[in-house]
């Protein structure tokens, strides 16, 4: 245990009560401050980051790279090491050294109240006198002293430090006579981060390492690594291509003018599952200034002339530190603690169509990928692509009207990309899953139209019944895990990107019924091209099933224009920039890497937590001071983990300490060696979780009592031809079971212990899943689930080696359990089972059907199989044809009322790659 530094203050236990509000106050120049006030809480005043020394003219202030003592001399001829030579060590710290904490308690204590909790100043003060009033008594001190103190010590945090500073932008065209505007006059402050610190910053993460590629994986066409290798001075060297991502967002509508525009920066080599996991891969690098006017001048040509080129001209004057390093070659460490060649490269632009427009120059309602006219979007022909050389040669040719009405190019702003090197913001836009594809094409057009199809056929009175019973089927699908359920169907008025994920996976058996085939072909095609695109990795064969799918859809939409719902086409941008994707995965690989929900959701950690944080005067400053804390303390955890400080709990580690203490020694525990003594490693993909599943005692423990119990008769012979099997798995000329005279097979009579649920792990890496790409899910058969009617899961069980749906069963879970015979202990699982109706999937949805099987005297056929031919859990939805559902129908009954279900390849990413 290290000593409280020097220069760290000690927790007071002694308070000064105010004698009028009997208010505690910690000093007495805290007490006396209280009585100058009067009472009235004054706004704490957070420290502002330093001013630029021009306030006129963009200001970045550089790095002094040449003086940074951890990286190696430079040398005119370079000097290779041999291939086996080991890193350098990352840091001299020792393997206890918690600087700047005292220890362990203080680090994790700070993360705790500052990152995990994100308590106020005034509850992280009350939790520090709670922990010193126990301590008292041991003459122990807490922590911290008290908020400020923990503050002081986070700042102290060197890993991951990148200081925010600013510059000043303002209109400087002629002043109209009289009183300009305000906006002309206003000066308007940009917020920002050096990026090379923040790129280096992710660089050295030691967390992305096997996680990220120091070379390209595949290469489809002439890209910026054939041009970097023009010069032979870049040879050798790894390119980064830079991630960039821009949105505005509101973080109160209540309260005012609190909207704020953050500019991201991830690194283009991390992988997209650490990109979406938020796993410290995406950082906020600036906060951008948002010009506003009064009414009269919202559409002033002027006006959004400056509001333009002000975004411009700050992206490209937050970059510059950037732009030395994209020509010639810097020395920087990398997450496998080597040093390398790195050349930087603007990459691929995050952005959702409004902003695409702005990045781009373009005019609303263009495509910003390709110089497609506005008007004809939908012919499904390949225009070329929007290139830097092509604008130049048109706005060198052209004037500014002919170019906005003609080409769609805003002909007076020069893109900040025309500033760096290999750069073409037309070409850097990469494909957005979230605005293009599910809440656009698929709410915002396919939803939509539905609906005024309906209404066009039917009229509103018929159609709101239709739309009724479509609402009906929607809350009717069984419960599965991680499906939301809309238990009143989609009528509410606030929807979102994720509601709109969820509707996607239940949406088609719905309608199916209720429209004409060629709308249920026209979803059906465009669900299976939105998720072969947002799959983890695509193979050739996979792009040329996106190109078909992509073609099926086109086809079959043409219902909504022959039927006047879209009678002037599909000339959407949204819809067009389909046409697109193809182009984009070869260019960034699979785009649910580059999504803007990426961006969306870091809103959450880098701008609207800190604002809620914030005292809301003068936020900005304080979310800003936030942001570095937090990088700091994850920086800090990261270093920590890397030299295996942060073994087991805060706790166990105390009590290893204390132990060792006693013993005389520093001599660790291996927990697993005790954990490998009390039961066998589990490497399959299922198992019964019985450590935290315990068995349920209202069963009978006898295997005929528990038969009479559940009504299963046949429950002892099926148990004594599943023996049967499994004594003879290995022999390839064993009879089937099934076959075997009932004398022939073990008998077992003994106790059997029921539960009433598993979990099933499985890798699932285009799913949100955990450490590499592993997904775990619990499957379910309970009498009762949530106080309400019983739950029982339906599962794929492992059938053959064939692909997709044709290697597996569909069965329905009745019951888990497991035994021992003779010394093996076997866990089980009693199913209904189903069967394929045909041999291909339904050529009108694209998903398999299955009904159940039954016996002779009409109950369900069961069987007994073991716990590792589980797959994972499976989605059924009943084929609801053209008839309505009762009033009353419950999602609990879905599973017992149909004859026939949809084997729902849309429940999750994961289904759809195994139940094609």
């Amino acid at each position: 245990m290290h000593s409280r530094r020097e220069y760290r203050k000690v927790h007071n236990p002694q308070r000064l009560q105010c004698s009028i509000c009997d208010r505690w106050f910690g000093n007495r120049s805290g007490l006396t401050q209280h009585d100058n006030a009067q009472h009235p809480r004054v706004p704490e005043q957070v420290p502002r980051p330093p001013q630029a020394d021009n306030a006129d003219e963009p200001y970045v202030a550089p790095l002094q790279h040449e003086n940074n003592p951890a990286a190696p001399p430079h040398r005119d001829e370079p000097e290779y090491l041999p291939g086996d030579t080991p890193p350098p060590p990352r840091t001299g710290a020792a393997a206890d050294d918690w600087s700047p904490f005292n220890n362990r308690v203080e680090f994790e204590a700070a993360e705790f109240m500052y990152t995990r909790e994100q308590m106020s100043q005034g509850n992280i003060n009350t939790l520090i006198d709670l922990s010193a009033a126990s301590l008292l008594a041991h003459r122990d001190q807490p922590p911290f002293a008290n908020t400020t103190d923990m503050c002081y010590v986070l700042d102290e945090i060197k890993l991951g430090d990148a200081p925010w500073q600013s510059f000043s932008a303002k209109y400087t065209g002629i002043l109209p006579e009289g009183d300009p505007p305000s906006w002309m006059t206003a000066e308007y402050q940009i917020w920002c981060r050096n990026p090379l610190t923040a790129v280096q910053n992710m660089l050295s993460n030691p967390d992305f390492d096997g996680e990220f590629d120091y070379c390209p994986y595949q290469e489809h066409t002439r890209n910026d690594d054939d041009i970097i290798t023009e010069d032979p001075t870049t040879h050798g060297a790894m390119f980064v291509p830079l991630v960039l991502g821009s949105d505005k967002t509101t973080v109160s509508v209540a309260t005012g003018h609190n909207e704020y525009y953050p500019l991201y920066l991830s690194l283009g080599n991390v992988h997209n599952n650490v990109r979406r996991a938020h796993r410290n891969a995406v950082t906020v690098i600036a906060f951008l200034s948002i010009p506003k006017s009064e009414k009269k001048y919202t559409k002033d040509p002027h006006f959004r002339k400056f509001r333009r080129q002000l975004f411009h001209t700050s992206l490209s004057a937050i970059l510059q530190p950037l732009r030395p390093g994209m020509t010639v070659p810097e020395v920087t460490r990398c997450p496998d603690n080597h040093y390398r060649r790195v050349i930087y490269g603007l990459g691929p632009y995050i952005a959702d169509y409004p902003e695409q427009v702005l990045a781009c120059c373009i005019v609303q309602g263009w495509c910003a990928t390709c110089p497609a006219r506005r008007d004809n979007l939908d012919d499904g022909q390949d225009h070329g692509r929007r290139t830097r050389e092509l604008t130049d040669a048109l706005v060198a040719a052209l004037d500014l009207k002919t170019l906005w009405d003609g080409y769609g190019i805003v002909g007076d702003i020069i893109p900040f990309t025309n500033d760096f090197p290999r750069a073409d913001i037309c070409q850097l836009i990469c494909g957005d899953l979230l605005h293009q594809i599910i809440k656009g094409t698929f709410y915002d057009h396919l939803v939509t139209w539905i609906g005024q199809y309906l209404e066009l056929v039917h009229g509103k009175t018929e159609a709101a019944k239709v739309m009724d019973e479509i609402d009906r089927r929607i809350a009717a699908v069984p419960a599965f895990a991680g499906l939301r359920r809309f238990p009143e169907g989609r009528n509410f008025k606030q929807w979102t990107g994720d509601d709109s994920k969820a509707l996607m996976k239940v949406y088609l058996p719905a309608i199916t019924g209720l429209v004409p085939v060629e709308i249920v072909r026209t979803l059906s095609a465009f669900l299976e091209f939105c998720y072969l695109v947002r799959r983890s990795f695509l193979t050739e064969s996979m792009l040329a099933e996106v190109s078909a799918a992509l073609v099926r859809f086109r086809l079959n939409r043409k219902i909504f224009q022959d039927s006047g719902v879209r009678e002037t086409g599909f000339s959407l941008p949204r819809q067009h920039s389909l046409d697109h994707y193809l182009r984009h995965c070869r260019n960034f690989a699979v785009p649910n890497g580059l999504c803007s929900s990426i961006t969306e959701s870091k809103h959450i950690k880098a701008v609207k937590e800190p604002w809620r944080r914030s005292n809301r005067y003068n936020a900005i400053g304080q979310m800003l001071l936030t942001n570095q804390r937090l990088d700091k303390l994850a920086a800090a955890r990261t270093d920590f983990t890397t030299r295996n400080m942060l073994h087991g709990t805060v706790l166990s580690d105390a009590l290893e300490h204390l132990d060792a203490q006693a013993s005389g020694h520093n001599e660790l525990v291996d927990d697993d060696s005790e954990l490998n003594e009390a039961g066998e490693d589990n490497h399959n993909s299922s198992d019964d979780d019985s450590e935290h599943n315990h068995a349920h005692h209202s069963y009978p423990r006898t295997l005929e009592a528990l038969a009479a119990h559940l009504g299963q008769d046949e429950l002892v012979e099926q148990i004594a031809r599943f023996l049967f099997d499994q004594a003879h798995r290995d022999d390839p000329d064993a009879p089937n079971a099934d076959d075997v005279p009932l004398e022939a097979c073990p008998l077992f009579l003994g106790r059997i212990d029921v539960f009433h649920s598993a979990s099933s792990t499985f890798y699932a890496p285009s799913d949100l899943s955990g450490i590499g790409g592993m997904r775990r899910e619990r499957i379910r058969a309970t009498p009762s689930w949530r106080a309400g009617p019983g739950r029982y899961d339906c599962i794929f069980v492992g059938k053959d080696d064939s692909e997709g749906f044709r290697g597996l069963h569909v069965a329905r879970v009745r019951l888990f359990f497991s035994f021992r015979f003779e010394e093996v202990v076997f866990p089980c699982v009693l199913v209904e089972w189903l069967t394929a109706v045909g041999d291909a999937p339904d050529e009108d949805t694209g998903m398999w059907i299955v009904e159940p099987d039954f016996n002779a005297d009409g109950s369900r056929t069961t069987g007994v199989i073991h716990l590792d031919s589980v797959i994972r859990a499976a989605h059924l939805i009943g084929v609801y044809g053209e008839s309505y559902l009762p009033a009353n129908f419950t999602h609990t009954d879905s599973l017992d009322a149909f004859a026939a279900f949809y084997v729902n390849k849309y429940a999750d990413h994961h289904a759809h790659e195994t139940a094609f």
